[in-house]
C-alpha cells in the first residue's frame, strides 16, 4: 500500500486529530455487525425489534438475552491490529479523539484512553427509570435483573432505536470535528445519522478527511483519501510510515 507523502507530512505536523469507528473495525475481530448477530436463535426476529425501548417493555426477557448473547461475544475476541495501530496513534497526536459506534469495549482494551462512545457500551447496564449505571450484576438464567434502588428493570447501557445520543458524549464528537486537522472514518458504512456527518462536519471546517473501508460509502467522494481494504492491515502500516 502506498501511503502519499504530502498525508506523511501533514499527519506528522498535526497537533489535532479525530478518528470516527464502526462495525467493520469489530468485524476484523470476529464480531459480527448488529445486523448480522440476528442467526440462529435469534433468525425469527428483526434486530430491530430487539433493540427498542419498546421491545424492552414488551418482552424483557427476550431482549436481556439476546444481549447477554451479544456481551459473552464480544468477551470472547481480542482488539485487532487495527484497534492497536488506533492507540498507537493517540500516543504520537497530542489532541487526539477516538469516536466510536461500536459497543463492544475493544478499544479500550487496546489501550486508547480519550474513547467517545457514541452508542454506549454493551459491557454496562442501567436502569431502565434512569437510577444509574452498573457494571456488575448478576445473572438470572431467563430474567432480566432488577435495580437494587427502585425495582425497575435493568437494561444494556446502549443506545436503542429512537433513542437519542449521549448529549455529553455527541457534544464532545462534534467539538472534535469541528477542531481536527485530520478527520479519519474506518470501518463504517457512511450511513447511520448523526455520526456520518461528523466527517462532513470535519470537511466543512478545511479538514483533511481520510475513510479507510473495505468498499466505498456514500462518504467516499467527499474524502481526500481513501484507502481500499481492512483497518487492521491498512492503519499499521499507515502509523509506522508516519511516526516509525
Amino acid at each position: 500500500m502506498e501511503i502519499p507523502p504530502e498525508l506523511i507530512t501533514f499527519l506528522r505536523s498535526s497537533a489535532h486529530v479525530a478518528a470516527l469507528t464502526g462495525a467493520g473495525v469489530s468485524q476484523e475481530s470476529g464480531l459480527r455487525t448488529f445486523r448480522d448477530t440476528a442467526d440462529g436463535l435469534w433468525a425469527q426476529y428483526r434486530p430491530e425489534d430487539l433493540a427498542t425501548p419498546e421491545a424492552f417493555e414488551r418482552t424483557p426477557e427476550l431482549v436481556w438475552e439476546f444481549y447477554a448473547a451479544r456481551r459473552l461475544k464480544a468477551g470472547e475476541v481480542q482488539p485487532n491490529a487495527g484497534h492497536f495501530a488506533l492507540a498507537e496513534m493517540e500516543r504520537h497526536v497530542p489532541h487526539f479523539t477516538l469516536i466510536t459506534q461500536n459497543v463492544d469495549g475493544l478499544h479500550r482494551h487496546a489501550g486508547s484512553k480519550s474513547v467517545v462512545e457514541l452508542h454506549g457500551n454493551i459491557t454496562r447496564i442501567k436502569c431502565s427509570r434512569g437510577c444509574g449505571v452498573f457494571t456488575e450484576w448478576e445473572e438470572l438464567p431467563g430474567k432480566a435483573p432488577t435495580c437494587p434502588t427502585c425495582g425497575a428493570k435493568l437494561r444494556p447501557d446502549v443506545v436503542w432505536f429512537g433513542e437519542m445520543l449521549p448529549s455529553d458524549e455527541l457534544a464532545t464528537a462534534v467539538q472534535a470535528a469541528r477542531t481536527c486537522q485530520v478527520f479519519f472514518s474506518v470501518g463504517t458504512s457512511g450511513l447511520v445519522k448523526p455520526a456520518a456527518r461528523l466527517p462532513l462536519l470535519a470537511k466543512q471546517i478545511g479538514a483533511v478527511v481520510v475513510e479507510v473501508n473495505a468498499e466505498e460509502t456514500p462518504l467516499t467522494p467527499s474524502v481526500d483519501y481513501f484507502f481500499q481494504g481492512k483497518s487492521g492491515e491498512i492503519l499499521p502500516e499507515l502509523v509506522k510510515a508516519v511516526w516509525g
